[in-house]
């Protein structure tokens, strides 16, 4: 079903993967790409759960936005191990104008979607989505 403001349905994978990141504990990223020609968001790609952070921030690409749901494991000051459910709209600032505005216009449609996520980073380089800005996130 295509949304009225920016004309992008989402794949029924999409759907699905998250679903095995939240439920099933399956994936620990899935990076989102919007395929213009078919107006709908499709997965680009799924990082297996032993993947680690610095595998996820690779496959952003540098200069084209993205959409990302990162599994974020971390220990609380109790000691107890969690973890939280990451939404990452990453749209740098050397993507194409064009593709911003649509990224921008589909987000929350597309959040919308994913039930399940818990904490929403907007980055434009690397640094605003560093380890150390998820960990100041969880708390």
């Amino acid at each position: 079903m295509a949304n009225a403001a920016s004309g992008m349905a989402v794949h029924d994978d999409c759907k699905l993967k998250f679903l095995e990141l939240k439920a099933k504990r399956t994936h620990r990223f899935i990076v989102f790409k919007i395929e213009e020609k078919q107006k709908q968001v499709i997965v680009e790609k799924v990082g297996e759960p032993a993947q680690s952070y610095e595998d996820f921030s690779a496959s952003l690409p540098a200069d084209e936005c993205r959409y990302a749901v990162y599994d974020f494991d971390f220990v609380t000051e109790e000691n107890c191990q969690k973890s939280r459910i990451f939404f990452i709209a990453w749209c740098p600032d050397t993507a194409r104008v064009r593709s911003k505005m649509i990224y921008a216009s589909s987000k929350d449609r597309f959040k919308r979607e994913l039930d399940g996520i818990q904490i929403e980073l907007q980055a434009t380089d690397p640094t605003e989505m560093g380890l150390d800005v998820f960990k100041s996130r969880v708390n």
